[in-house]
């Protein structure tokens, strides 16, 4: 009878320590990956019941394993010390000393330090060959109406590399090469890329009877133009990262596969104010005195990539300020650095509302809400434009502006600043924590 009672209290035990534990795991601790500037401590911003009867080592790092516990009073004031070394170390938590309850992979991440943007920019980017927005009939000297390119199996989207060897990189180098096979009485061999195949393709011009010259029945485009927002960039390296989304070409609504571009400086002329249904946009012109210039090496999902001619000289920042790890960044007040006139930078207040580590396939991991009334008076909230005006919090660059919420200006998205020198390649490389040194963690 004893042994039974024995056995029952300590299942008794281990199912409430097993529910005490879910709900540790999913509602107070911290996320399983954890990034924090080196020389920083971990701060896990627990409860204080919790913080009291934790337990914590650093069991491995991404070249082996480790055991080291972490003094019980820097616990209770809820910071755990690391390495000052880049990098990333695993860290075990436990209640009691004996329930486990989580495994943290922490990067440690170079303090990195920019200027940041807010000047308002050209961006021109031509896509690898040209791309075939549609094609049309023509009627050659008969009245018969043809359209060679469908003929020839070539679709909407497909991007036309090279024309009989010969790269091509506007239309009217096509149209000239057209006119040159169809006189000779010549199809054009055309190497076609349709998503990750690349094939050639033979179409013989048309005689047109209306315009009198030889034609393909191709509509297409060779570059993709917009205004958006510088974001940061590196005094010393000249790099600079802008936008906080991938450019779509404007015909196909698919991202621009990048073969060269550049940014300039532009002027906002006015502004369109956004409202319910209908976001707002800046009205921007390019400028000629090329005082920003920069190419474009990089189309990314979390931005444009490239490096600058020469120092800005419109600029908020003097000096450059830290970047902050993702989990430096919390919900409450924020500044947004964007231009509404001529080339003005601005500072708006708004609020980081929610914060969410998950959302970095599409780069927006933070959600924010204009709280400046003086911004809400002028654009109604966020406008087009507006994609890749820094976000400032406790002066460190937090994020960038990516989109608006189409049924509420006054909200959008950010992407985090350490998510885009990540996809820049601004970060020195690391070595990850592989699977089988946390299997013999």
């Amino acid at each position: 009878m004893k042994g039974k009672t024995c056995g029952l209290f300590l299942g008794i035990l281990i199912f409430i320590t097993g529910i005490l534990t879910c709900q540790l795991k999913g509602t107070i601790l911290p996320p399983e990956r954890y990034s924090v500037t080196a020389g920083e401590p971990l701060r896990l911003k627990l409860p204080a019941f919790v913080e009291n009867n934790l337990e914590a080592r650093i069991i491995g790092n991404e070249y082996e394993s480790l055991s080291k516990s972490i003094n019980p009073e820097e616990l209770k004031s809820g910071t755990i010390p690391l390495s000052s070394q880049f990098g990333q170390q695993i860290v075990r938590l436990t209640l009691f000393g004996v329930l486990p309850v989580r495994d943290m992979i922490v990067s440690i991440v170079p303090e990195v330090r920019v200027i940041p943007g807010g000047q308002s920019i050209g961006v021109l980017l031509h896509s690898q060959g040209i791309v075939v927005v549609d094609s049309y009939e023509i009627q050659d000297e008969t009245g018969r109406k043809i359209n060679p390119a469908a003929e020839a199996g070539i679709m909407k989207n497909d991007h036309i590399l090279r024309i009989g060897g010969e790269n091509v990189i506007s239309d009217s180098q096509v149209r000239d090469l057209a006119a040159k096979a169809g006189a000779a009485g010549q199809p054009l061999i055309m190497e076609v890329k349709r998503g990750d195949k690349v094939f050639l393709v033979r179409l013989k011009p048309v005689f047109c009877k209306e315009t009198r010259r030889y034609k393909i029945g191709l509509m297409i485009r060779d570059s993709s133009a917009g205004v958006g927002t510088l974001t940061f960039y590196d005094p010393m390296t000249m790099s600079y990262g802008a936008l906080g989304h991938i450019v779509n070409d404007t015909g196909t609504n698919r991202p621009v596969d990048l073969g060269d571009g550049k940014i300039v400086g532009a002027t906002v002329q006015g502004i369109i104010k956004g409202k319910r249904g209908q976001p707002g946009e800046k009205i921007g012109t390019f400028q000629k005195d090329e005082l920003l210039c920069g190419t474009v090496a990089q189309n990314t999902k979390l931005g444009i990539f490239g490096r600058l001619q020469k120092p800005l000289e419109n600029i908020s920042f003097q000096e450059p300020i830290p970047v902050a790890a993702f989990d430096q960044i919390h919900e409450g007040p924020a500044e947004m650095l964007t231009v509404l006139k001529g080339d003005k930078i601005e500072k708006f207040n708004l609020e980081i509302v929610r914060i969410n580590p998950r959302a970095k396939e599409d780069g927006k991991g933070l959600v924010i809400q204009v709280s400046d009334p003086g911004l809400l008076q002028e654009t109604g909230g966020i406008i087009q434009g507006m994609s890749g005006s820094p976000i400032i919090q406790d002066g460190r660059l937090v994020g960038a502006v990516t989109h608006v919420f189409v049924n509420d200006p006054t909200k959008g998205y950010g992407v985090p600043a350490e998510w885009m020198l990540r996809e820049g390649d601004l970060f020195p490389a690391k070595k990850e924590v592989t699977e089988d040194l946390l299997r013999i963690a």
